[in-house]
């Protein structure tokens, strides 16, 4: 997933999918380092992801503030996973409804 330049110094939360098919979801300054990291590139991640790698972005949405990402985290932490995924599926729907609009 591209993340817009124009994102930076905001606040994201994220969902990740992890090898085994499960989902993880954070909140970062800076996603493209926090995938890396996950992913065992650079120094942090998370416990969770550790051992379920590789792990690849599949949702994002971008805050002004830090506590409305660390809200959304809340937030989405407590959706099942079947809800997770329809989260996911409509924002790649979007996405693909934007680029075909473009062109």
């Amino acid at each position: 997933m591209q993340v817009n330049k124009m994102d930076h110094e905001r606040y994201f939360t994220y969902i990740l999918r992890c090898a085994d098919g499960s989902l993880y979801c954070g909140w970062t300054t800076n996603l493209e380092k926090r995938v890396d990291a996950h992913n065992g590139l650079v120094t942090g991640g998370a416990k969770y992801t550790k051992g379920r790698r590789p792990v690849t972005l599949v949702y994002y949405e971008s805050f002004r503030q830090k506590q409305e990402a660390q809200s959304r985290e809340y937030a989405i932490k407590r959706l099942n996973k079947a809800q997770k995924l329809r989260l996911i599926a409509s924002a790649t729907m979007d996405t693909l409804e934007n680029i075909n609009l473009s062109e």
